[in-house]
């Protein structure tokens, strides 16, 4: 033994405040959330002299062998590892008892880096060198690694039973890093997933497997993409070790930060995990672990996070590889990737002819009904549900996490369905499954107790609806200010689960047009808006005519064109350098001017009345250009028509073609009922307003043929209130080509929304009284 430890604790626990007692030597010279950067470390390091203390003179004997044989690194280290009989080894004659005072800085620094490369890479990324230097600026070193050398952290073997075996010294770790975490709240989040949700999304995922689990010989696997600290692919270890303690889980994962990954991978060494299978990158565009497929997987990927940084590596996946990447059924809006890790997870699944995966993702509200149909974020929820890999959505309490108090889901999906939840999908409304903590860390302000996660446990696991209050503390309400003497009455905190079919999530998005009704008019006022150009020069050339008319300038405004250009730039922000050289160019008022006297000379032919019918517009303006012996150019054309024609819900139809089929008014084909001749007994289709285009959803129904489906749904809903309205047939979805885009959305809140009765009129207008009255004694009390 390199100390005297007979008083290091033994239980985890114990253990894990003991080791983070250290922190009463760092209080003054360091901020709290600077401890665990020193604490983790120093832990780790004195686990790995433990650990390796049993073997320590074979390595050094083999280290004075392979000197000699001038081999290259890689090969050194593989003689190496073999010596050590393990997967990290460490080359120093030196151990934390034999480091010295006087140049412990510099003797430290020499132990670490004789570490094999995995191990080395830890220190490095924790940043460890330079909090050696600062220690040994404060005085606290030596102090410091006297108090590491006397913890016991021995590995336990049949020759040492009493020492810690790499499951409890993994529980010290994890409750190290906890208290890293809470002591650091502002970044928690970052890094950290509070192990009430950890433990309900493990428990989610993995109970479907417990009889699986319990078989001998039982070797799993688990992948995080956001592995973070390791929290999930500990519980999934600590999940199987519970299950059955002769399991192997072996983890796997991929963080971006590397000081989290740095406490990810220490946590495996000390497990005794292949630490190679934890890597340092961006999983999105750079995925390390690309040919693997995991059993379980479980993920909290950052909410609300852009991927710009990485959009032209994902557009490239999703364009190149389609189905056969990750992202062939979609990209979500650059503004949020969480549903890039979703499908990242998803294409990791093993082949369910095998054995299938599980996974479990915790998302915000927002992939759940964002992006309508079409959108990258419908076609990815389609591809999921029409694959039937959703098994369950529980939605979280808020004020759950360290960094955000918004709503938060968990997503569980698998492969492998059992035969009765197949084309179904379980929402579990959890939110009032909570406590309030005593004290809040950062934004987390409830917990879930065991009984809680229970609950939705259970009911996942008897898969059937249900429905029941809880017998949760009503929130406590300010007492501050006039309280009403009848106050509105919170609804009682409930539980519910209920159970969908697949497609209930999905709807055909129809197009539904109305005819565009203009009349027409050549008015004096119409036509001397010709004089200006359409926006956004318009108001800017009104400004200039009225103060420097163009007729007094034909030329141009040279000798007054910093004064313009100020006022311009001061009140017309949004015209670029390009329009103002366009505004103070004469052509452009030449050519408008041109088209102002053209629309004119029309208005001799045609007159200055009103049509309501625009499909005479186009003979009337033929007929005119013809007796004047006028060519009108088409940008002319479409200026005039733009000057003098209008929509006017009064005025006739405007048709554009006839057809050549039978009436089909549903669709948009009509038998005209006009006065005009040349349209008479013709079928004609009519030109669609824009402004009165409107979108419905028709819920799908793969009992009813499509056709059957979207009229029905248009005669009963829609054709009662526009008569006239039809539905454009030609926006037809990519995948079956049938009319209508389908979308799919998953609405939680509607499908649990409770109504909520207002107060009574009464019990307001008695409230409003004594307000009032109280108002009034009050003034007669200024008053007196």
């Amino acid at each position: 033994m390199l100390a005297d430890t007979s008083n290091t604790p033994t239980t985890p626990n114990n253990l894990a405040a003991y080791c983070w007692s250290i922190a009463d030597l760092l209080r003054g010279d360091f901020k709290q959330s600077q401890y665990g950067r020193i604490i983790l470390p120093f832990t780790l390091l004195r686990r790995l002299e433990c650990v390796l203390e049993a073997t320590k003179d074979k390595v050094l004997a083999e280290v004075a062998k392979v000197q000699k044989m001038n081999l290259p690194e890689q090969a050194q280290e593989k003689l190496l590892l073999r010596a050590s009989e393990l997967s990290f080894f460490n080359t120093s004659p030196m151990d934390l008892s034999k480091l010295g005072q006087a140049g412990i800085k510099d003797n430290l620094e020499s132990y670490i880096q004789s570490f094999s490369q995995d191990a080395r890479e830890i220190f490095e990324y924790f940043n460890f060198a330079e909090f050696i230097g600062q220690l040994n600026d404060a005085d606290l070193l030596f102090n410091i690694v006297q108090k590491v050398r006397a913890t016991d952290l021995t590995p336990k073997t049949p020759s040492n039973p009493n020492g810690i075996s790499n499951h409890d010294m993994g529980l010290v770790f994890e409750e190290l890093i906890r208290r890293f975490a809470e002591g650091s709240n502002e970044t928690a989040g970052e890094h950290f997933t509070p192990r009430d949700i950890v433990r309900l999304t493990t428990s989610l995922v993995f109970m479907e497997d417990d009889e699986a689990l319990r078989g001998d010989g039982i070797i799993r696997s688990i992948y995080d993409p956001t592995a973070g600290t390791g929290g999930f692919l500990s519980a999934g270890m600590e999940y199987l070790y519970e299950m059955n303690p002769n399991g192997r889980m072996a983890a796997f994962g991929q963080e971006l930060n590397p000081e989290s990954y740095a406490i990810c991978k220490a946590d495996m060494l000390i497990k005794g995990q292949a630490v190679n299978n934890i890597k340092l990158g961006n999983t999105l565009s750079n995925d390390q672990l690309g040919p693997e497929q995991f059993d379980y997987m479980l993920s909290n990927p950052p909410f609300g996070v852009d991927w710009k940084k990485i959009e032209a590596s994902i557009k490239d996946e999703h364009t190149l590889k389609g189905f056969e990447g990750r992202f062939g059924a979609g990209l979500p809006r650059v503004s949020d990737g969480s549903l890039l890790f979703l499908m990242h997870l998803i294409s990791k699944l093993p082949n369910s002819t095998d054995r299938g995966g599980r996974i479990g993702i915790i998302l915000n509200g927002s992939p759940l009904f964002t992006g309508g149909a079409g959108s990258g974020e419908s076609e990815i929820r389609r591809y999921i549900l029409e694959a039937d890999l959703l098994e369950a959505i529980v939605a979280l309490p808020t004020d759950m996490f360290y960094n955000t108090g918004i709503a938060t889901y968990v997503w569980v999906l698998s492969n492998k369905k059992t035969a009765e939840r197949r084309g179904k999908v379980q929402l579990i409304n959890g939110v009032n499954l909570c406590a309030k903590m005593r004290k809040s860390l950062g934004s987390k302000r409830h917990e879930m107790s065991e009984d809680d996660i229970a609950t939705i446990t259970r009911s996942f696991g008897a898969f059937e609806v249900a429905e029941h209050t809880l017998n949760k503390p009503a929130a406590q309400k300010s007492n501050r200010g006039r309280q009403a003497a009848n106050p509105k009455q919170d609804p009682p905190k409930t539980f519910a689960s209920k159970i969908f079919e697949t497609h209930q999530f999905g709807y055909r998005r129809l197009s539904i047009e109305r005819p565009l009704r203009e009349s027409y008019q050549f008015s004096d006022a119409r036509i001397a808006e010709l004089r200006f150009a359409p926006k956004p020069l318009n108001a800017a050339m009104q400004w200039l005519d009225a103060l420097y008319p163009f007729s007094a300038y034909p030329n141009g405004w040279r000798q007054h064109e910093a004064a313009i250009r100020k006022h311009v730039k001061a009140h017309f922000s949004d015209l670029k350098e390009a329009k103002i050289k366009e505004l103070l160019n004469p052509q452009t008022w030449q050519t408008c001017q041109a088209v102002y006297e053209q629309a004119l000379a029309l208005q001799s032919i045609i007159g200055s009345q009103q049509h309501d019918d625009k499909n005479t517009y186009e003979e009337a303006l033929k007929a005119a250009c013809k007796q004047l012996g006028l060519k009108l150019e088409t940008k002319a054309k479409k200026a005039i028509e733009a000057a003098v024609s209008w929509k006017n819900p009064s005025a006739q139809k405007v048709i554009k073609k006839v057809v050549n089929e039978e009436a089909a008014p549903l669709y948009g084909a009509f038998a005209y009922t006009g006065h005009l001749k040349a349209y008479q007994g013709k079928i004609v289709e009519y030109k669609a307003d824009g402004d009165l285009r409107d979108n419905e959803n028709v819920a799908l129904n793969p009992a009813k043929d499509t056709y059957d489906l979207i009229e029905g749904y248009f005669i009963k809903e829609v054709q009662p209130h526009v008569p006239e309205a039809w539905i454009d047939d030609t926006k037809r979805d990519d995948k079956d080509g049938e009319i209508g885009i389908v979308g799919y959305e998953i609405p939680f809140n509607r499908h649990f929304y409770q109504y909520q009765p207002p107060r009574d009129l009464e019990a307001i207008d008695a409230d409003l009284d004594k307000v009032s009255a109280e108002i009034m004694n009050l003034l007669q009390e200024v008053h007196s």
